[in-house]
């Protein structure tokens, strides 16, 4: 028998009662067995009782991940410590890891949106999934895993091994699904490329995620496995882990899991909702999560939602991929500036790779100087170097509004990694 992980709800007006159910549920939940929480309602001057409406989602007051930090080691906890099964962490800005809870029906909520994140991405019960990412208090491997066992499919546990043993599994296993990081999706096609092997591997599909990536990346994964679709995945350590949505087979967008938790796109600075289809951040809240339930959590993390219905077919509302964070900002010349931004520019440029570098430097004059490394794209590309480099400073300028120098390097000369890929590299004196 096929199980579908999908929601059992048929409109926007289901999907919408089910939402304020689960709201009602959380801040009840919330208010009655956690301090922290109830603390803040009080102060906010909202009860339970008054959320009649998902409106009423605005009126109640926001967590930030310094109320994670401030109630460590166990912050938000919600349930007996009995009822705790396991806890994961992600690493902090003040030194102390975030560290959340999870009940039983926590992780089996967990594996069950993994597991829609399969049956989205379209695998089956035949395929063989090799799991690239890292295990351990970090929630990304366990998460990969138990989405896979519990869709059915095979799961090749490899975590973040060296390349060797990766191209061993995907030859010896042949894997037909392999699971990144977007750094190590294309650290592993390169491998693959040096060494002859994509006439002896199986690989259909890559899913990754955990980091932005541009689209010259994708496209240039996907043209050196032949691989045939590329998906990616969200989801963020404090809202279970990744597998909280899924980028569909109309590749137009991410598909978020909106009856396991309501999505709200706000300005950074003034915390009021943008409209549809402009940047904001992620405020996210949990609808069922019990051991650490999530109350308009600010990721920090910059999207859009798609208003416009899926070509897919699907109602699950969408976001746009992750364009950064707002802490990944840096001010140049009195501009602020994104690393996405940068993205976008350089994948609309042909004979630039997937990799670059910016670094930031402060002369003595007290002039600020942006230097973007790129990387030449093949020893046949048409374009020489003194050509890239004037279309990149053209568009940068036209695109992004500022001056930069920019230097190309050979194909392969910027550091690639198995991790979470550092892109900007400021320079500057004490940061200013």
């Amino acid at each position: 028998m096929n199980l579908s992980f999908m929601p059992a709800v048929s409109s926007r007006e289901e999907l919408a009662a089910l939402q304020l159910k689960g709201l009602q549920w959380t801040v009840s939940h919330a208010y009655r067995h956690s301090d922290h929480y109830r603390r803040k309602l009080n102060e906010a001057g909202v009860t339970p009782e008054q959320i009649r409406s998902l409106d009423d989602l605005r009126r109640l007051p926001f967590t930030t991940a310094q109320d994670l930090q401030a109630d460590y080691p166990f912050p938000l906890r919600s349930v007996p410590f009995e009822d705790i099964v396991r806890v994961h962490a992600s690493s902090g800005t003040t030194g102390k890891r975030k560290v959340l809870s999870y009940t039983q029906k926590d992780i089996d909520d967990w594996a069950f949106m993994f597991a829609r994140c399969y049956q989205m991405a379209g695998l089956t019960k035949k395929d063989r999934v090799q799991i690239a990412v890292g295990y351990g208090l970090w929630t990304a491997g366990v998460g990969f895993q138990l989405g896979c066992e519990k869709f059915g499919a095979l799961a090749i546990p490899v975590g973040p091994a060296n390349s060797e043993i990766h191209c061993q599994m995907l030859v010896d296993m042949q894997s037909t699904v392999f699971c990144a990081t977007a750094s190590m999706a294309l650290l592993m096609a390169e491998e693959i490329e040096q060494r002859g092997l994509r006439e002896r591997i199986a690989l259909k599909k890559f899913i990754f995620g955990a980091e932005r990536h541009s689209r010259r990346m994708r496209s240039r994964i996907q043209e050196i496995t032949g691989a045939g679709e590329l998906f990616d995945i969200t989801g963020l350590t404090e809202l279970y882990g990744p597998g909280t949505g899924l980028e569909c087979g109309a590749h137009q967008g991410v598909h978020y899991w909106a009856d396991y938790y309501l999505l709200e796109i706000l300005d950074p600075e003034s915390l009021e909702p943008v409209p549809p289809g402009e940047i904001g951040e992620m405020v996210v809240t949990s609808l069922r999560k019990e051991a650490s339930p999530l109350i308009r959590y600010r990721t920090r993390d910059l999207t859009r939602l798609l208003p416009d219905p899926c070509p897919c077919g699907n109602i699950l509302p969408r976001h746009d991929h992750l364009l950064g964070r707002s802490d990944d900002m840096f001010i140049y010349r009195a501009v602020n500036i994104y690393p996405g931004q940068i993205d976008h520019v350089l994948s609309q440029i042909p004979c630039v790779g997937s990799e670059y570098q910016v670094h930031l430097y402060r002369r003595e004059d007290g002039r600020d100087i942006m230097l973007i490394k790129v990387e030449r794209l093949g020893d046949d590309c048409p374009d020489s170097d003194r050509q890239l480099v004037e279309q990149i400073t053209h568009e940068i300028r036209r695109q992004i509004l500022v001056r930069a120098q920019v230097e190309v390097v050979d194909y392969g000369a910027l550091p690639r990694t198995e991790r979470k890929s550092k892109r900007v590299f400021d320079h500057r004196v004490n940061g200013l």
